[in-house]
């Protein structure tokens, strides 16, 4: 089978409740868009917004594609990607076998990740890798070990970016709390604490995150990743990952 440059990608965020979710990933699927505009890209949600990917897959295969990428739109491989995603796959597959669907990686981890959060940090006036900042890295949180060991490793590595001290948080299921991050880092000595937020799109846990860590003494928090540059390039990163085309082949 020939894959050409016009595979359709599928965009598999998590989902919430919260509308500027579901309004982020259509500005990521967007900058996507912008960046490959020979590539069919469409958004989905696992839960609380449309469309689901069934329905979407099932469309692609109604229109006669012969192949599909699904790009799940997650910070770390989880139980979404390890169960859900793979339960999707496995639906489509059952009732579409003529469609041929390919998965990507998650997103995280990856380079262009730790981009994105100092883009972010600097839209809130914090300089990357200042030495009189801490930074406190503050993921959601997962009942997988694996999930929150990658975003402790990420602390770790971005670190010796030449931050003063760089440390996980976590807004659920693990600790330590952001809060309690912010002020074991101010009780250490950091003059400048920053709050890093690990969350692909705004909703309950960013918005908890950022009122507990001002109140609990942070400087600056950072937006949420959203439709950065960095996390553009990366889902068309993982798209072409999956397609087996090399780096060097991949602008349209």
């Amino acid at each position: 089978m020939t894959l050409g440059p016009r595979v359709p990608l599928v965009a598999v965020a998590h989902g919430s409740r919260d509308p500027r979710a579901a309004a982020t990933v259509a500005e990521l699927a967007a900058a996507v868009r912008a960046l490959r505009p020979d590539v069919p890209v469409h958004a989905a949600f696992l839960d609380h917004a449309a469309p689901a990917p069934d329905r979407v897959l099932a469309g692609l295969a109604a229109d006669g594609a012969g192949t599909a990428v699904v790009a799940p739109l997650l910070l770390t491989a989880a139980y979404h990607s390890k169960t859900d995603i793979p339960g999707v796959l496995a639906r489509a597959r059952r009732a579409h076998p003529r469609l041929a669907v390919r998965t990507a990686a998650t997103l995280g981890p990856d380079a262009l990740l730790v981009a994105a959060l100092e883009r972010r940090l600097a839209e809130a006036g914090v300089a990357a890798g200042d030495p009189d900042t801490a930074v406190v890295l503050v993921a959601a949180g997962s009942s997988d070990p694996a999930a929150n060991a990658c975003v402790r490793d990420v602390a770790r590595a971005w670190r010796a970016r030449g931050w003063r001290d760089a440390v996980p948080a976590f807004a659920s299921a693990v600790t330590p709390r952001p809060a309690a991050a912010v002020a074991a880092l101010r009780a250490a000595g950091a003059r400048r604490v920053a709050v890093a937020s690990y969350f692909l799109a705004p909703g309950h846990f960013a918005d908890k995150v950022r009122a507990e860590s001002l109140a609990a003494g942070a400087d600056a928090v950072s937006p949420v990743l959203g439709a950065a540059p960095e996390l553009a390039e990366l889902v068309l990163t993982r798209y072409t990952e999956a397609l087996g085309v090399p780096a060097s082949a991949q602008a349209g």
